[in-house]
């Protein structure tokens, strides 16, 4: 982390990519404070450099899953809500994005006792 840190941002993909990394290691490595902020900085970064929506959506799915695991549930359901959202009105409902978010989406509803909106999504 520290080898990126006061680095220029013009090679963003490789940017994004170890910070994408380290988000997700602090994550699986239950570090989800650290996690939350390094996953910020890179939606940060990708906003602030007009990323491709994928790109933004990938982030945004990260970002929901460290707001689960943080307990905070309000938060990942706008993201998951939002994510599905994203890869339909890209792609339709058959694409693979779009499928793997229904099913991201439907998991979490179930999760959360909401099995009538979960329903929808099946």
């Amino acid at each position: 982390w520290k080898t990126y840190v006061g680095r220029q941002e013009t090679d963003r993909e490789l940017l994004s990519l170890a910070m994408s990394v380290l988000g997700n290691g602090l994550l699986e490595a239950r570090r989800l404070e650290e996690a939350l902020s390094v996953q910020e900085a890179e939606l940060a970064m990708l906003q602030r450099h007009g990323a491709l929506i994928e790109n933004i959506l990938i982030v945004h799915g990260n970002l929901a899953n460290t707001y689960e695991a943080l307990q905070r549930p309000e938060r990942a359901l706008l993201l998951r809500r939002d994510v599905y959202s994203g890869w339909l009105k890209i792609h339709g409902e058959e694409h693979y994005e779009t499928i793997r978010e229904a099913n991201n989406y439907a998991r979490f509803l179930v999760d959360q006792k909401r099995f009538e909106e979960a329903k929808k999504l099946l």
